[in-house]
Parts: C-alpha cells; sequence; structure tokens
C-alpha cells in the first residue's frame, strides 16, 4: 500500500497529546520495566508492540464494561478495544523517539455486507534504519486471529476485502481520529458501545 502521511514532518508522529499522553507517571513507569538498555530500534518496537498486544486484553475479548481512552486510562485499567490500545502503543513508542502515527480499516462486523461496517484501529511506526513506515496491530490475538511483528509482510489482525466494501484507509494520522476519541468519550458501557455505536467509516 502507498501510505499518505497526514503530517509533513515526522517530528508530528512524536507529539504528546491529551489521548497519547505519554508524560503520564504510568507511561513512564511501564517504559522502565520494557528497557532493557542495549536495544536496538527494532527490538524496541517489537518487544513494545507484543507488550501492547499481549499485555493488555480486548475489552470485547474479556467482556469488559469498562471504557478507556488515553494511553496511561488503558495502563491502569489494563484493557481497551483497538481504538485504545493504539493510543498506548503510540504513547509508549513516541516516548521512546520513535515516530508513529494511526492507520483505520473499515471492517465488514459479521460476514457479508449486511451486517454493516465498523471502524478498527492499528498503528503504522517509521523505522528510521528501513526508512519505512511498517503497520502494526497491537488488537491481541486469539483463535482466528494472529497479527505478528513484521517487517518483510503486514501480519495484521484483519485482511480487508474491498469486493465487500471494506476499505483500507491509506492515510497515517498524526493523532487519533476525532471519530474514534468521541466514541470512546461519550460512553461509559463498553460492551453497548461496541455493539451500537462505533463508527462505521471515517
Amino acid at each position: 500500500m502507498n501510505f499518505i502521511c497526514e503530517a509533513e514532518a515526522l517530528d508530528e508522529y512524536l507529539c504528546e497529546d491529551e489521548v497519547v499522553n505519554y508524560s503520564h507517571p504510568l507511561i513512564q513507569h511501564t517504559l522502565e520495566q520494557l528497557s532493557t538498555g542495549t536495544n536496538s530500534e527494532m527490538e524496541c518496537v517489537q518487544r513494545t508492540f507484543e507488550f501492547v498486544r499481549d499485555s493488555v486484553p480486548h475489552s470485547c475479548d474479556i467482556r469488559s464494561s469498562q471504557v478507556t481512552c488515553t494511553a496511561s486510562e488503558v495502563l491502569q485499567q489494563r484493557t481497551g478495544i483497538c481504538y485504545a490500545k493504539s493510543h498506548l502503543l503510540a504513547a509508549l513508542l513516541r516516548a521512546q523517539g520513535i515516530p508513529t502515527g494511526f492507520c483505520y480499516q473499515s471492517l465488514m462486523v459479521g460476514d457479508t455486507p449486511e451486517t454493516g461496517y465498523v471502524i478498527h484501529a492499528l498503528n503504522a511506526v517509521y523505522l528510521r534504519t528501513l526508512e519505512r513506515w511498517v503497520r502494526l496491530d497491537a488488537r491481541g490475538n486469539k483463535p482466528g486471529i494472529q497479527a505478528e511483528f513484521s517487517l518483510d509482510e503486514e501480519k495484521l489482525a484483519f485482511c480487508v476485502q474491498p469486493a465487500a466494501g471494506e476499505i483500507d484507509y491509506p492515510t497515517i494520522y498524526a493523532h487519533p481520529h476525532p471519530k474514534v476519541v468521541h466514541v470512546l468519550r461519550s460512553h461509559t458501557d463498553c460492551m453497548k458501545m461496541c455493539e451500537c455505536f462505533l463508527p462505521d467509516r471515517l
């Protein structure tokens, strides 16, 4: 895929905001736990990605009603949907000086277009050693979903089916999309939010 960067300057993908709040003590403490002191860029990215993917369960997988949005909230509650987990991964990587953006897909809710669509979030990471962006999906694995750290070929949680109306948006956003932040900020019951209120298109 030919990616489109929303921001012209790479530094825009290192910015902190109220959602990607990497100065928070919880984020900083987690970084200390993740650090081994002798890490290449790729090792840092892989270890951080696998931590978010594996150590923070997707809220729907554990049937949690808790809604999290900011990176620190995800760490505090130890759960989040894909939107929130993408916020945490961006915060942890940006805090290490690794440019990280947000990508989105519009996927079928079920097996046919008639079931409707839902926006799914993942991240794009700029690897300076490769001089290119790599997309990573920290949603969390389960039977039927196996996302991995991969440099050669994308191993994401979902394979988009354009013929069925699914969309793989090429834009790498510097900040979480407003529609994503709005839905997380507007609800307190995660299960009801995921069943009825997630956006279907950007």
